[in-house]
């Protein structure tokens, strides 16, 4: 068996370029449209959970059904993340979400993140609940959290939201993508 002389141990510096922030309009239109997608995405789910365990009435298995829908919107948002880090509302606003060091995420940091956006609302919701907060406020005090989560990023010079601070991830404006006409042309 030929032996072979064993390179000395060096070190491989990677130089990542440095990524835009995506502006705070797209992220908060990327939100919005995020919404609309996920009304599907909760629907097909609330419906297969209703449906499979033969639930006739709403507030039967009612927090069941709550950690069911918490465990499915982390699912869909974790392999968007570490699949591309884009979402189909991510795609469309030209947001990507990746690392602080610019890589892609793992499932881990996903998965952080996810459990901390949820800092967006809970605060909020548990505030009203606490308060026993009846009527107007029971929406303002939610509306509050997610006007002051917002306006957080607004204290950062590159105006990253709390939770990506926190989770160690940046939304980045993502490269247009190539027109196949311009492309064609080209060839």
């Amino acid at each position: 068996m030929p032996h072979f002389p064993v390179a000395p141990s060096c070190t491989v510096t990677t130089i990542v370029p440095a990524l835009p922030a995506a502006p705070l309009k797209n992220r908060l239109f990327c939100m919005v449209y995020e919404g609309m997608l996920l009304f599907g995405v909760l629907f097909i789910s609330g419906w297969l959970f209703s449906t499979l365990l033969q639930q006739r009435h709403a507030l039967v298995l009612r927090h069941a059904q709550q950690a069911w829908q918490f465990i499915v919107l982390g699912a869909y948002f974790g392999w968007f993340w570490t699949h591309g880090g884009q979402t189909l509302a991510m795609k469309t606003w030209r947001v990507r979400v990746v690392a602080n060091d610019g890589t892609a995420l793992r499932w881990p940091r996903a998965l952080l993140r996810y459990v901390l956006a949820w800092l967006w609302f809970i605060p909020g919701l548990l505030a009203a609940w606490l308060l026993d907060a009846r009527g107007w406020m029971l929406m303002l005090l939610p509306a509050l959290n997610v006007a002051l989560w917002a306006a957080a990023a607004r204290l950062r010079a590159d105006r990253q939201f709390l939770h990506d601070l926190l989770a160690g991830t940046r939304l980045v404006l993502a490269p247009a993508a190539k027109d196949p006409q311009a492309k064609a042309a080209q060839s």
